[in-house]
């Protein structure tokens, strides 16, 4: 079932008010934030990362990047890395590779969300391809996914 099939299933599963939204295709979050006019700490990207033998869902805001001395004290004191795309691309099944939507949840990933998203009221995020964004409450997304909150990454 593609993502956003098992996404709107998901959502509609929990009276969870969304919309979905098209653009030209792009790969970059800053790219998507500016085709959907929305401020980059609005879209929630996703970034992958290898803690000790298995993979977290970080996901932070489009204009900022991961802090990885950081990230390693919140996840206390494991080794961390970013994860390969060859790496996690067949935990997303459904999605296109680097467009996968931050419910970790539902792939049964432990999910890290950084607190600099708390700034506003909506969030923004793929949709499980280039060229689809969804849009929620951020706390509505927080009641779902149930992830733990941390300081993680850096404003760029």
């Amino acid at each position: 079932m593609p993502i956003l099939a098992k996404l709107r299933e998901f959502l509609e599963a929990h009276k969870v008010p969304y919309s979905v939204h098209s653009h030209p295709e792009a790969y970059t979050a800053q790219e998507i934030a500016a085709l959907q006019h929305v401020k980059g700490r609005q879209l929630a990207k996703v970034v992958m990362a290898k803690a000790g033998a298995g993979f977290v869902m970080l996901v932070l805001p489009a204009d900022h990047r991961v802090d990885f001395g950081g990230l390693k004290a919140v996840l206390g004191g494991q080794e961390v890395r970013l994860a390969q795309e060859a790496e996690f691309r067949d935990l997303f099944p459904g999605c296109e590779v680097g467009a996968m939507p931050p419910f970790g949840n539902l792939y049964g990933l432990p999910v890290y969300v950084d607190r600099s998203l708390e700034k506003d009221a909506e969030i923004v995020f793929n949709a499980g391809t280039h060229a689809l964004t969804a849009k929620v409450a951020l706390r509505d997304y927080l009641a779902l996914v149930k992830p733990t909150m941390a300081e993680f990454a850096i404003h760029l």
